[in-house]
């Protein structure tokens, strides 16, 4: 197979309407010829940012997720709203988790989370040239910033320190950047 042929939904039902997530179960008839019937859960897509100071170290926000059962190390990140840009969203997570701003924002990459079951996408930007300035955090978010050197931040991967799956893809597609 070419990865070319066309899939063919077959039936659709929205199980689930969250404020975050929608889940559907669909019936999809594969390029194989074969109909299943998946469950899909849709989101809205996200933007997270790696901020680069010149000094060689990188602003991480250590963030308190339920879901994962504590504190996590994290890349600064946020939901993109309605037809949000991707790169206006991660300049303004940036600056509500961190305070920071962004003189220059570049895109890195964009990747789907989990693609057996979601359509997510995250983008991925590089933040340098920061200025200061006051963070302005939701009333659902319970984090602090931290600030390590890049190689530290990268070596707490291998050690499983940092296990938030942005933030590890992100730190270590940065890896060669120059702040």
């Amino acid at each position: 197979m070419s990865g070319d042929e066309t899939v063919r939904e077959v039936a659709s039902r929205e199980i689930y309407d969250g404020r975050i997530v929608h889940l559907y179960e669909r019936d999809v008839e594969l390029p194989n010829g074969h109909t299943v019937k998946l469950e899909i859960v849709h989101h809205p897509g996200a933007a997270a940012v790696i901020p680069l100071h010149d000094d060689g170290t990188v602003t991480l926000v250590h963030q308190y997720r339920h879901a994962a059962g504590g504190w996590l190390y994290e890349l600064p990140a946020g939901l993109l709203e309605d037809g949000e840009d991707p790169a206006a969203c991660a300049a303004r997570e940036l600056a509500e988790e961190t305070g920071l701003t962004a003189g220059r924002l570049t895109p890195l990459i964009t990747y789907h989370t989990t693609p057996g079951f979601s359509d997510e996408v995250v983008h991925l930007f590089v933040a340098t040239d920061l200025t200061e300035g006051e963070a302005s955090l939701d009333h659902d978010e319970v984090l602090e910033c931290v600030r390590m050197p890049v190689a530290d931040a990268i070596a707490r991967i291998g050690t499983g320190g940092i296990t938030d799956g942005k933030t590890v893809i992100g730190l270590l597609a940065a890896k060669g950047t120059d702040p």
